[in-house]
C-alpha cells in the first residue's frame, strides 16, 4: 500500500539555493557572504546565492496560504555544486543551508503546520570531494574504499575530461558508487534511515534506474519503511516505471508523462518544443482532446490504482525549463494547465516560483532566484493555485476518485471523477473561443438533475443525458457537481 497521506498532497518543490537567504544561528564553517551571486542576477552554473533553510522556514506560512501542505527539496546535503547533487558528506546538511540545526527546526516547523517534509537521495552517484573517493585518489589500489567505485585504471584522471572510472554520465565529477559493493551498499543503506531520526516524511530518489539493482531497492524500502510505515518513495523515472511499481520498491514516480499530456493538450500550437526538447521532457507534441485523453488513459490502467493516487504529478521542475516560458508566456494557457493539473489522480506538485510565473529557460536559467518582489508576481495564477488546491482539500472525489471518460473532441475535454457515490464532471476548454457545453453524462447523473460549476458558482443542467447550457469561456475549465433534489 501506498502512504495514506500522500493522496491528500500537494506538492512544492525547492531548489534551496535559489528560494530564500533566511537568518538563522550561523552554521559552521560559515560561507563569505561578499561572495554570492547577486540575487537577482541571471544564474550561472557555478554560482551560489545563498539561499537556504532559514529562508524556507520564514516562508512556510507564504507556502501553506498557496495551498501547499508538501515539500520536496532537491538535495540539501553538504555538496561543492549549487544544486547538490555532487554529495560530498550525506551525513551533514551543507553549512551554507544552516546545517543539521536548520533540518530539525525546519521538519519541525512544517510538521507544526501539517506539512510533510520529502529529501532527495542521490545514492547511485556522489561528488568527488566525498571522503571514500578522496580516499582512493590519494592511495589508489591500496585505498579500502576502491571497491566502493568502478574503478578502471589508476591513477584517476578525476580533472580530465573524460574519467577513467565509471561516472555519471561519463562526467568526471560525479563517480558512481558500486552498489555491488557490501559495505558501500550498507553505508548507503544507513544514509536512507539515518534522517528519519530528523523525522522526514520520505525520500525523493535521484536517477534510481541506474541503480540496476531490484534487491537494492527492497532492501532500501523494507530499511524506510521500517523507519516510518508512512514514508513516501518516490522514483525519478521519466517513462514506464512498472519495474519499480510492484509495491516492493516504490511507491510511486515523478509522473511526467501526464505533465507531458497536460502540456500537449494545453500549450497546442504555442508550445516552446524547441526549447522542451533539450531538456528531460523531450520534444513536446501538440495534442487535441482525445489523444490527450488516450494518453491519460493509459497512465492510469498501467500501474495499480493506489499508485495511481500517489503519483507525483510534475509538469516542470529544476531539470525542464519553465512553464511560463515552455507556454511562451500565455497566462491564461498556464492557469489552465494548472488547474487541469489539479482535477487529476495523483498529488499535482508545483515547481518553486511557476505559481507566481517565474520564467526561466534551460539550466541554468530555470533556478533563478524566487522573486520576493509582489509587484512581479502574476496574481490571476496565484489565485488559480489557491482556488484548485482548496477545491482538491475539500472534495475527497479529486484526492481519491476514479478516471472516467466523458467526451474528447477538438479542444474540448470532459471527464469525471468517481469516488463511491459521489462524483464530480470536469470540463476542459483549450480553445481560444468560447464553448456551450454539451456532454454526454453516460448515466453519471439522473435526467432533469441540476449542476454548479464549483469554481464560477455558474448553474448547470442535466437534460436528455448530457450536461449543458453552460458557456465556457476559452482556455478554463470548470468542475460541476449535481445538486441534489429537494
Amino acid at each position: 500500500m501506498t502512504p495514506e497521506w500522500v493522496k491528500d498532497a500537494v506538492f512544492y518543490q525547492i531548489f534551496p539555493d535559489r528560494f530564500r537567504m533566511g537568518a538563522g544561528p550561523p552554521a559552521s564553517p560559515a560561507p563569505v557572504y561578499s561572495s554570492f551571486e547577486a540575487w537577482d542576477a541571471p544564474p550561472t552554473l557555478r554560482g551560489f546565492k545563498g539561499g537556504n533553510l532559514w529562508g524556507v522556514i520564514e516562508k512556510l506560512d507564504y507556502i501553506k496560504e498557496q495551498g501547499f501542505n508538501a515539500l520536496y527539496f532537491c538535495p540539501i546535503f553538504s555538496s561543492t555544486a549549487n544544486h547538490r547533487y555532487h554529495t560530498s558528506d550525506y551525513f551533514q546538511v551543507d553549512p551554507m543551508l544552516g546545517g543539521n540545526t536548520a533540518l530539525r527546526k525546519l521538519v519541525e516547523e512544517a510538521h507544526q503546520r501539517d506539512m510533510r517534509v520529502i529529501l532527495d537521495g542521490v545514492f547511485n552517484h556522489c561528488g568527488r570531494a566525498h571522503f571514500a573517493f578522496q580516499h582512493v585518489m590519494e592511495n589508489e589500489a591500496a585505498s579500502p574504499y576502491r571497491d566502493w567505485f568502478h574503478i578502471y585504471k589508476f591513477p584517476l584522471n578525476a580533472y580530465a575530461k573524460h574519467a577513467n572510472y565509471a561516472a555519471w554520465w561519463n562526467n568526471p565529477e560525479l563517480p558512481k558508487f558500486n552498489t555491488a559493493n557490501p559495505e558501500c551498499r550498507a553505508y548507503l543503506l544507513s544514509v536512507a534511515e539515518y534522517w528519519f531520526q530528523y523525522g522526514i516524511d520520505g525520500w525523493r530518489l535521484d536517477v534510481p534506474n541506474e541503480i540496476d539493482d531490484d534487491e537494492f531497492w527492497r532492501e532500501f524500502r523494507r530499511r524506510v519503511k521500517a523507519q516510518n510505515p508512512e514514508a513516501y518513495i518516490v522514483g525519478e523515472i521519466w517513462d514506464d516505471a512498472t519495474r519499480w511499481l510492484k509495491g516492493d520498491q516504490f511507491d510511486a514516480v515523478m509522473n511526467y508523462p501526464l505533465g507531458r499530456a497536460i502540456l500537449g493538450f494545453v500549450g497546442a500550437e504555442v508550445l516552446d518544443k524547441d526549447l522542451a526538447a533539450k531538456s528531460g521532457l523531450g520534444r513536446l507534441e501538440s495534442l487535441g482532446a482525445m489523444a490527450c485523453h488516450n494518453r491519460l488513459e493509459e497512465l492510469f490502467r498501467r500501474y495499480d490504482w493506489d499508485i495511481v493516487s500517489a503519483q507525483m504529478n510534475i509538469m516542470t521542475s529544476h531539470d525542464t525549463p519553465r512553464i511560463y516560458s515552455l507556454l511562451r508566456g500565455q497566462l491564461e494557457r498556464v492557469q489552465l494547465a494548472f488547474a487541469m493539473l489539479f482535477t487529476l489522480p495523483g498529488a499535482p506538485t508545483v515547481y518553486y516560483g511557476d505559481e507566481i510565473g517565474m520564467a526561466g529557460g534551460h539550466d541554468p536559467d530555470n533556478r533563478r532566484g524566487m522573486i520576493w518582489d509582489e509587484a512581479r508576481w502574476h496574481r490571476s495564477l496565484m489565485q488559480t493555485i489557491q482556488q484548485m488546491a482548496a477545491l482538491r482539500l475539500s472534495l475527497p472525489v479529486l484526492r481519491r476518485g476514479r478516471y472516467q471518460y466523458l467526451y474528447a473532441q477538438d479542444s474540448h475535454l470532459a471527464f469525471a471523477r468517481t469516488h463511491g457515490q459521489s462524483s464530480v464532471v470536469v470540463t476542459v476548454n483549450a480553445s481560444p473561443e468560447p464553448w456551450r457545453i454539451s456532454v454526454p453524462l453516460h448515466g453519471l447523473w439522473p435526467r432533469g438533475e441540476q449542476a454548479v460549476d464549483l469554481l464560477s458558482g455558474k448553474a448547470g443542467r442535466c437534460a436528455g443525458g448530457y450536461l449543458e447550457d453552460g458557456i465556457l469561456e476559452p482556455f478554463s475549465l470548470a468542475v460541476w457537481q449535481a445538486l441534489e433534489q429537494s
